[in-house]
């Protein structure tokens, strides 16, 4: 009786801040939608040669509602218990941004001139105003009511959580009370094979803590603590193995009366696959045109150093096949004159050329792969296209490296967007395994709207540590 009475009351303090937070969230979702809103009404509609009815007027204003609510959820702009204050706003100005770009292109189509874009410009200024304002407030609010949770972590392979949770800011959210290595949960396991036993040692372990964090643990072991955690309330955070994100794109039916999961290679329907090669044709030879004029500019600039401005790179795409990749240089022409295929360790990087650290910072040196997908060797979403070489040596100690290989290679990525250049290879295999595992258009769609956001994050480009050839570590 006693734990159910605490199960309840946790529910309804989960419920309670559940709701106090989406209200904080629509104040601000109201408040940058305003601006607009009033430029709609007050200037723009009285601009079209047959004014809308009232009707029309809200479809207009709800579809820039809608807009910026997608993109700015999508940048992770409303997670105001994650992300830092710079985070935020980052997020929800890029979203602004993109949103009126967009909104200002559908009025151009129904007003049939182009409109004054000074007010567009007042209205994003306004909007930057109130994000700066909201992001600010939201978070010591946060903090103020939402005081940091008892938290603990249970790692195998991942040791770092506890720094991570540090550099991330997350340590206002969090308050990590033990740290415990998931093999000497293992073998007091080992000794029994009662449940009831093994809950005992769990509730002992897990005894004063909100919030576990499972780091990379084997089966068994997480299992019956993610079944123990659901059981008590307790929230868990984990991070997979290569097992469970295969898993995860498993398919769901019922045989003999029995539930199963089925899993295969990566194999999309055809429909799919032709709607994808369609879309990366388009939309990569639509983007070469408007980019044109760019890498023109940027292929001379490269090319007056005396070099070439650019360069072909083996690479690896579906099931292993090799094909030469296409970059603007950004490095000199003697950059691995010594023979040895290596990560750039970033802004360091001595072999980096002046205008190379800026096409890099906004990966502008990526811009004639468009080329590669509309040959067919790449496409637009897809795992990134790793060198033959570099491979083979993460194989050593990774021989699954290999299962990113089953589509292939892409323009961006999921790994690309939610990781970094220096991403370790085991992070990068599984992130990739998530897209390969629920492949979508949808997906495809949220990734390359994800994409623009990594061109504002420098952490996106951060190179390998000095001395470094790839980006393996000791410690995954």
């Amino acid at each position: 009786m006693e734990l159910k009475g605490k199960m309840e009351n946790n529910s309804r303090a989960k419920t309670y801040a559940l709701i106090l937070l989406r209200l904080v969230k629509l104040i601000d979702l109201i408040a940058v939608c305003i601006p607009f809103i009033a430029a709609w009404t007050f200037y723009y509609s009285g601009k079209m040669r047959i004014s809308y009815y009232r009707r029309g007027n809200y479809l207009v204003m709800t579809l820039y509602v809608i807009m910026y609510y997608l993109l700015a959820h999508l940048y992770g702009g409303f997670r105001i218990k994650t992300k830092r204050i710079s985070e935020l706003m980052n997020a929800q100005i890029l979203a602004a941004i993109l949103a009126d770009f967009l909104i200002f292109i559908i009025m151009w189509l129904l007003i049939f001139h182009f409109p004054n874009v000074l007010i567009m410009i007042l209205v994003l200024a306004t909007q930057i105003a109130i994000i700066w304002i909201w992001s600010v407030s939201s978070h010591k609010w946060y903090y103020h009511h939402f005081p940091s949770r008892k938290a603990m972590i249970i790692y195998d392979e991942f040791k770092d959580l506890d720094v991570l949770l540090e550099q991330y800011g997350m340590a206002q959210h969090v308050d990590v009370i033990r740290k415990i290595d998931a093999n000497d949960i293992v073998k007091t396991f080992k000794d029994t094979d009662n449940k009831s036993t093994e809950n005992k040692i769990i509730a002992e372990t897990v005894k004063g803590a909100e919030i576990v964090f499972l780091c990379s643990l084997h089966s068994h072991a997480r299992n019956q603590i993610v079944k123990y955690c659901v059981s008590q309330g307790i929230v868990t955070y984990t991070i997979p193995r290569i097992g469970d994100i295969i898993m995860s794109g498993a398919e769901k039916l019922t045989l003999f009366h029995l539930p199963m999961l089925r899993l295969d290679r990566y194999s999309p329907t055809p429909e799919f696959l032709l709607v994808k090669r369609i879309f990366d044709i388009v939309l990569s030879s639509v983007a070469f045109i408007i980019l044109s004029p760019l890498m023109l500019i940027v292929a001379l600039i490269i090319k007056s150093d005396g070099g070439t401005a650019l360069y072909k790179q083996e690479r690896l795409t579906k099931d292993g096949k090799i094909f030469k990749i296409l970059k603007f240089r950004s490095m000199r022409m003697d950059a691995e004159k010594d023979g040895v295929a290596r990560l750039s360790t970033g802004d360091k990087d001595p072999r980096v050329t002046k205008i190379g650290h800026f096409i890099r910072e906004f990966r502008i040196d990526e811009l004639p792969q468009l080329f590669n997908i509309i040959k067919g060797d790449m496409s637009i979403v897809g795992p990134r296209p790793e060198r033959p070489e570099i491979a083979a040596q993460y194989k050593k100690t990774l021989p699954e490296f290999d299962l990113r290989l089953q589509c292939r290679a892409g323009l961006t990525g999921y790994a690309q967007v939610y990781g970094r250049y220096d991403s370790s290879p085991y992070c990068k295999l599984l992130m990739d395994l998530m897209y390969i595992s629920r492949p979508s258009l949808a997906e495809d769609g949220k990734i390359i709207f994800a994409t623009l956001q990594t061109l504002v994050t420098k952490e996106s480009t951060t190179g390998v540590a000095e001395g470094q050839v790839t980006a393996e570590r000791e410690s995954q």
